[in-house]
């Protein structure tokens, strides 16, 4: 601290001193040789009139001997060094002892004569008086030669003087500055403790006026520190928007992010008046990933289908969004009927997705579906490049859709940090044999830097058909693949919802969205609503929810007239043959049950076979009495966290699938084997009568669990990880320093 001080004040101010030292002796001699020359002036001024008729009268009488004794007793001042008398043509007439041997009046006879002033002689300064009496009898000129070594001496001894007083004064104000800017921190210090103990950084600090330039600067980099701390907090206790970008901001270096899906998050089509409307659609990954994009800004790169899209894109295939607050950039990809029919509804529903979901819907593989896989995967992968502005994006790739994507992006992006999520199950080894083209894909897959799944378990399973069929390294403690060099890792990353949903900002409370369903659907003011919200999916058990629900009206006849459940159901892949007998059995089931209980207005079943906007099924959520989420098999399931999200009444049931990756989580909710018909039924039953405490302490359990692992969670942790792949991969190989030593 010491050493700063003096760096910091007393060093500055001693060379400032230095300076004015400087500059200011020169002016300060010159200033005191004025003034003893003035002053000595002035007294030959004075002995010139004392003995100005002494001397006139000598002249007169031309008396040599008298005038050189009047000289010699003038002179015995030791100031007056000489004194010279001469006539006006130059000759002398008397002189005193010590006159100079290069001052005469021949001298002063010439042209330039020396004037009146201070004269540099070998011997040193002397200063010359001349008086001339031109009009006496005869003429003479006197020169007073008068000594200034005492000015000399004076001047030496000023100049020391000064030089001491600067000295001592530069010391002192230096100690006083020290000292006055010690006890001013330490008050300063001092109030900010206490500031700071008492949690006051701003308006109502109690710090003095006159410090608010200091410590508001201080209080401003506290507040940043204190951001950042509760940023880092949030990173593990309550991730929000804010702490993912600073995950992006501090541990990515703000790299730009590309997220690349089949589904895009905003889709435009026509309506009546052949106007462009936006449509959200139902989808889980669009549910988990756009506030990703929101929050983080980028590109989304997606597969444009809307009769709108291409009226809405700029040059470049771009629009921003969202429509009402864009915050990032949507580039959308065109394909043609042929393209889409292979690689959507061919290989990847049709295979991949009966593939890896335990539905009994036997998978197609047909060799050109495989080629329009291949064919759309590497189109996608050419406008990734094209949107990436770094040789470094971080690409999140999402869904089955992209299986080959990861390796066609590594070949022209090397430097890139790829992600692929599977968001749907992954089957065990045995089953996933049945593809013709597995190798190849886990080839592909095993290029990104992370592959993630919802569960553990699907992590388990792709590891097992990585080892089957693929010669590479695994390290199944760290969940690795190591294939030629290249380090894969395999993680469980549980998706999830944004927390709170944006949805619920414009809906009423609870009482007024229930009676708004109510009234919408005529369903009696005593009646229980069971909720069922699912694209329309073999995968999803409508028809096996359905079959529950009569078996409990078969069991129970008193529910009759007084359950109704609301079944949502968006039309999905229609132009599939399995999707259209879903849709067709969906119907029939639902009218031979509502047929078979009705009860005048009462129909136990109320199907919406419609898209609905989220916020109208938020208002559902909030409506209902129980949720019944009875998935076949299923990734992870976000509807069964969005009816949790939506109920901060903190009522409700919620009844969930042992086969949807949200039981993991979800323990509270009453777990059901969605195959056995019964179980479900008696499920129903008891979320009927489960009582108000009890639902209330297992929705509040839920509620926090999906508080807590929300989707910022969810790609902060995998963006974490992707960062720390980063930061592995700069870092020198080892392996190569082992080869440069041993040469």
């Amino acid at each position: 601290m010491l050493r700063s001080v003096l760096l910091r004040f007393v060093l500055p101010l001693a060379l400032a001193s230095c300076v004015v030292a400087f500059v200011g002796l020169p002016y300060i001699q010159k200033l005191l040789a004025e003034w003893f020359s003035a002053d000595v002036e002035v007294r030959a001024q004075l002995i010139m009139h004392t003995v100005e008729s002494p001397v006139a009268e000598l002249v007169a009488q031309d008396n040599d001997v008298k005038l050189r004794s009047y000289l010699a007793r003038m002179t015995a001042d030791e100031r007056l060094l000489a004194v010279l008398l001469c006539r006006p043509d130059g000759t002398t007439i008397a002189r005193s002892e010590r006159v100079p041997h290069n001052i005469s009046c021949e001298q002063q006879g010439k042209a330039k004569p020396f004037s009146a002033g201070i004269i540099q002689l070998p011997s040193g300064s002397v200063q010359l008086s001349r008086f001339d009496y031109d009009t006496g009898e005869p003429p003479y000129r006197v020169l007073m030669l008068s000594d200034l070594s005492f000015v000399d001496r004076r001047q030496r001894t000023a100049r020391d003087f000064v030089l001491v007083f600067l000295g001592i004064a530069i010391l002192l104000l230096a100690l006083l500055v020290v000292l006055v800017a010690w006890l001013q921190l330490r008050r300063l210090v001092n109030v900010l403790i206490g500031d700071i103990r008492g949690k006051r950084f701003l308006d109502n600090a109690h710090s003095p006026r006159a410090s608010f330039p200091i410590l508001s600067q201080v209080r401003q980099a506290l507040a940043e520190v204190e951001e950042k701390q509760r940023l880092e907090i949030d990173f593990r206790e309550n991730w929000t928007p804010q702490a993912l970008r600073q995950v992006v901001r501090e541990h990515l270096h703000s790299s730009q992010v590309i997220i690349v899906s089949n589904r895009e998050p905003y889709i435009h089509n026509f309506n009546a008046d052949h106007r462009p409307v936006v449509q959200v659609p139902a989808s889980g990954m669009v549910t988990a990933l756009e506030p990703i994009m929101r929050a983080c800004s980028g590109v989304w790169v997606a597969h444009g289908t809307g009769s709108a899209d291409r009226d809405t894109v700029d040059r470049f295939d771009h629009i921003a969004v969202p429509p009402d607050n864009p915050t990032y950039t949507l580039r959308r990809v065109w394909l043609t009927e042929e393209q889409e029919q292979g690689y959507y509804y061919g290989f990847a529903n049709e295979g991949l997705w009966s593939l890896c979901h335990l539905a009994y819907v036997r998978p197609a593989f047909r060799p050109s579906d495989w080629r329009a896989y291949e064919e759309v995967n590497a189109k996608f992968a050419e406008v990734v490049a094209a949107e990436a502005n770094t040789d470094s994006p971080v690409v999140l790739i999402q869904d089955f859709h992209f299986a080959l994507l990861p390796k066609l992006i590594r070949a022209k992006i090397p430097k890139a940090t790829i992600a692929l999520f599977w968001h749907i199950p992954w089957p065990n080894s045995e089953t996933f044999g049945v593809c013709p083209w597995k190798r190849e894909m886990l080839l592909h897959m095993l290029s990104a830097d992370i592959l993630g799944f919802h569960t553990r378990y699907h992590c388990q399973n792709f590891l097992d058909a990585v080892d089957r069929f693929v010669e590479c390294q695994i390290d199944h403690e760290h969940m690795t693949v190591t294939l030629q060099g290249r380090v894969c890792r395999v993680a469980a990353y549980p998706i999830s919802i944004e927390w709170p949903p944006r949805w619920l900002h414009d809906l009423p409370d609870v009482s007024a969205c229930r009676a708004a369903v109510r009234e919408r659907h005529r369903i009696g003011p005593d009646a229980v609503i069971g909720l069922g919200v699912e694209r329309w999916d073999f995968t999803k058990g409508i028809i096996e929810r359905f079959h529950a629900l009569e078996a409990l009206l078969e069991k129970n006849p008193r529910h009759r007239g007084r359950l109704t459940f609301l079944q949502i159901a968006s039309p999905s892949r229609s132009q599939l043959p399995a999707y259209q007998g879903l849709q067709e059995q969906t119907h029939r089931e639902v009218e031979r049950i509502n047929a078979k209980f009705a009860e005048g207005d009462w129909r136990p079943i109320v199907l919406i076979s419609e898209h609905q906007e989220p916020r109208s099924v938020f208002e559902l959520y909030r409506a209902a009495d129980f949720c019944l989420v009875n998935s076949l098999h299923d990734g992870m399931n976000l509807v069964a966290k969005e009816f949790v999200a939506s109920r901060e009444d903190e009522d409700g049931v919620l009844i969930l699938s042992t086969f949807a990756g949200a039981s993991r989580e979800l323990t509270e909710a009453v777990l059901i084997n969605p195959f056995d018909v019964n179980e479900t039924a008696e499920a129903m039953e008891i979320a009927m009568r489960m009582g108000r405490d009890e639902r209330r302490d297992r929705m509040s359990l839920m509620r926090r669990t999906v508080k807590e692992n929300n989707v910022y969670r969810w790609a902060g942790r995998m963006l974490m990880d992707a960062a720390r792949i980063r930061q592995r991969q700069s870092l020198p190989s080892m392996r190569a320093r082992f080869r440069a030593a041993a040469s």
